[in-house]
C-alpha cells in the first residue's frame, strides 16, 4: 500500500513540476505575443491537468476518506517523514503554479483588451462620420444617407 501510494504522490509531485515549467513557457509566449504558439501549449496544458486530477481521485479512492496527513502518522517513521515530504512539495508546486496561473490568465486578458480597443479604434476610422444636415444648390435640405449606397438613381 505504501509503495502505491508513494508512486502515486512522486507521479503527482512530477507533473506538478511539468505544469510549472509549462505555465513558464506559456507566459514567454504571451510576453512574445504568439498566440498559436500559445493555444498549441494550452492542450497539453489541460491534458496535464486532467491526469493529475485522475491521479488526485486514484489516491482519495485508495485511502477511502482517511487523510493523508492521519495515514503519515499511522506509518514508520521513516515513511512517514517520506509521505509527509511528498505532500509538503506537492503543496508548493501547486501555489507557484496557482500564481503563475493568475500571472498568465491576468497577460492574456490584458493583452485581449488592448486588441479590442486597437479593433474598435480601427472600427471606428473605417466607419465614415453621419453626414450633417445640408443644403444643395437649389436650396433645399438634402436629408442624409445612413449607410453607403453603390447605385444612385431615379425611377
Amino acid at each position: 500500500m505504501f509503495d502505491v501510494l508513494r508512486g502515486n504522490l512522486v507521479r503527482q509531485m512530477k507533473a506538478l513540476e511539468l505544469l510549472e515549467s509549462l505555465l513558464e513557457e506559456e507566459f514567454s509566449l504571451l510576453v512574445l505575443r504568439k498566440p498559436e504558439e500559445v493555444s498549441a501549449l494550452e492542450f497539453s496544458l489541460h491534458e496535464l491537468i486532467r491526469q493529475i486530477a485522475d491521479e488526485r481521485g486514484d489516491m482519495v479512492a485508495m485511502m477511502n476518506g482517511v487523510r493523508l496527513s492521519v495515514f503519515a502518522e499511522a506509518l514508520p517513521p521513516e515513511e512517514g517523514d517520506e509521505v509527509r515530504a511528498l505532500l509538503q512539495r506537492i503543496d508548493v508546486l501547486e501555489q507557484c503554479c496557482a500564481r503563475q496561473g493568475s500571472r498568465n490568465a491576468e497577460l492574456a486578458l490584458a493583452l485581449h483588451d488592448q486588441n479590442r480597443e486597437a479593433m474598435d479604434f480601427l472600427h471606428a476610422r473605417l466607419i465614415p462620420p453621419k453626414p450633417r444636415n445640408t443644403y444643395d444648390r437649389t436650396g433645399v435640405c438634402v436629408q442624409p444617407r445612413a449607410e453607403a449606397v453603390i447605385i444612385h438613381g431615379r425611377l
